[in-house]
Parts: structure tokens; sequence; C-alpha cells
């Protein structure tokens, strides 16, 4: 297969993983309910995206997962939604910068940890079934981790104020939102990209 086939069949795999992104940021499907919490499903295709096609077209897919957080944030918006949407900054334009990092750099960063972990585990020679689920959980923790970090170091009054607590009570608070919502989204993260994938890269063949 030439490169310009090559580069057509690239950019057609991102548009269509895109797609999917896209149709879970804005239907229930996006959602799972577990007995606890509601463990989010977006990051899915971009997990997959990035190991099928690369670190290059996860970062893609997570900045178009980013975008849809915006304007889910901007137009139905949420206690939270300042950390999310800069049309909602509280504090200017220190807070638009914020905002766009947390929604859009986020999960930008789901695609390029998920895309490089699954080189450096194939180089390791590490098999699918292991690779996979742990590609899928760390990759699903990065978003957690990331998003609830960024809004811990840079937003930790904001955040405060609309939850009506204390400042030095926003770490414990996010740390039981690891706990009880980003655990569990990893662990279905996890089951998801290990089943889809295997499928999608025997295909891929």
């Amino acid at each position: 297969m030439n490169k310009s086939k090559r580069d057509t069949r690239w950019l057609t795999s991102v548009a269509l993983m895109a797609a999917i992104v896209i149709l879970l940021a804005n239907t229930p499907f996006g959602m799972i309910p577990l007995p606890i919490v509601k463990a989010t499903t977006v990051h899915i295709p971009v997990i997959i995206g990035a190991i099928l096609l690369g670190p290059a077209a996860g970062a893609i897919l997570g900045g178009i997962f980013g975008i849809c957080s915006v304007i889910s944030n901007t137009i139905s918006p949420s206690l939270l939604s300042f950390a999310f949407s800069p049309f909602m900054s509280m504090t200017g334009i220190p807070g638009v910068l914020k905002a766009v990092w947390i929604s859009v750099g986020c999960r930008i960063m789901i695609g390029i940890a998920a895309g490089w972990l699954w080189i450096l585990l194939k180089k390791l020679r590490v098999g699918q079934w292991i690779a996979l689920p742990v590609t899928g959980f760390v990759g699903s923790l990065t978003n957690t981790v990331f998003v609830l970090g960024s809004i811990y170091l840079l937003m930790a009054g904001e955040y405060a104020a609309k939850k009506n607590v204390a400042v030095d009570t926003v770490f414990g608070l996010i740390m039981t939102t690891v706990t009880g919502s980003g655990v569990p989204e990893a662990v279905v993260a996890a089951i998801l990209v290990t089943g889809i994938g295997r499928v999608l890269l025997q295909l891929n063949k």
C-alpha cells in the first residue's frame, strides 16, 4: 500500500472514530449506570483509536472529546461547568485558559498516553490479553487524574465556592471522586478496550 493510500485510510479511520466519539458524547450511550455512579464511555474510542492508529490519532480524538465537553457544559451547564466551559469563566482570561486545558487539553492527553503506552507494551512484547486492559485502564485513569488533578491545582478556590465547602476539603472531595468514579470507569474501560480492541486488531491485520 503506497503512502497516499495509507494516509487516506488513516484519515478515514480517524473520521470514523471521531463520529463514534461525537455519538457517545451526545447520547445516553456515553454513560454506563453502575451501582453507585455512572461511568463515562466517551473516552473508549479515544483509547481504541490511539491503539489502532497511533498517539497522533488519539490526540485528535481526545481533542474532539474535549470540544464535545465544552459544548455540552456550555449548552446544558451544571454546578461545575465553569471548569469545562471557557464561556462560563468566573475569573476572566485566566479562567478561560484553565477551562480549555481541563476540557480539551486533558482529553488530548488520554490519546497521547494510551498511544505511547501501547507502543511501549508492544515493543516489550507484552501479549494483547495484558496490553489491551492495561492500556484501557491507564488511558481512562489519565482522563480522571488529569481532569480532577487540574481542577484541584488550578481551580480549588472556585471549586470550593461552588460546592460551598472549605478549600482545605477540596483534595478529599476530589480523591473521593477518583475512587468512587474514576476507578470503576477505568475497570469498565479495561474490559471494553480488551473486547473491542481484540476484534478490531484482528480485522486490521
